[in-house]
């Protein structure tokens, strides 16, 4: 009796069930983590991002290298098609990210046109780094600046990180995107 009443109010509180249910058996564990969407906070699964190449890039809009949103949106665009997904995390870990997230969402979208998903404003290095860099830092070493990327396979493991001074456009990057897009989805 407990159960339905509990269950009735989490539906009519707008919650489903199946908002509590264990991620797919088919989303690998790099991937079972829930973001804030950056324009509306709307939480986004990134399980949805199953059998695709990921870069996952921590972000700032006052940062040297804020010039790379123009290097990913183009390289999201380029092959997206195919399989990639970029996703930004703005981050104010390097103190070059002071705005609410709808002001990030704003530049990004006014000054470059950025497309690819982005997510709420995130903590990406040390102890309070979101359960996804925590994960990644375990793998391959926290971000040293912003901008930093780590690049997914299709089976979400990590194929390799790249610095700040990576350029979306390097050869050894898009070289290393374009194998992982050679491979069959794993869905």
């Amino acid at each position: 009796m407990a159960l339905a009443h509990a269950t009735g109010a989490l539906l009519f509180f707008g919650f489903a069930p199946s908002a509590f249910a264990a991620p797919p058996e088919s989303c690998p564990a790099t991937l079972q983590h829930t973001f804030p969407r950056l324009q509306d906070e709307k939480p986004q699964s990134l399980c949805q991002y199953s059998g695709k190449v990921v870069l996952v890039v921590n972000t700032a809009s006052f940062c040297g290298f804020t010039g790379q949103y123009k290097g990913l949106e183009d390289l999201y665009a380029r092959y997206k098609d195919k399989g990639l997904v970029v996703l930004g995390f703005p981050s104010n870990d390097f103190s070059q990210e002071s705005g609410n997230n709808q002001q990030i969402a704003d530049f990004c979208e006014n000054t470059f046109g950025v497309k690819f998903p982005m997510f709420a404003k995130s903590v990406v290095t040390g102890a309070d780094a979101s359960p996804l860099f925590r994960q990644l830092a375990q793998m391959s070493g926290p971000p040293r600046w912003n901008f930093h990327k780590y690049l997914l396979g299709r089976d979400g493991k990590l194929v390799d990180s790249y610095t700040s001074l990576t350029a979306p456009d390097s050869k050894g990057l898009v070289r290393a995107i374009e194998q992982q897009l050679a491979t069959a989805p794993t869905r």
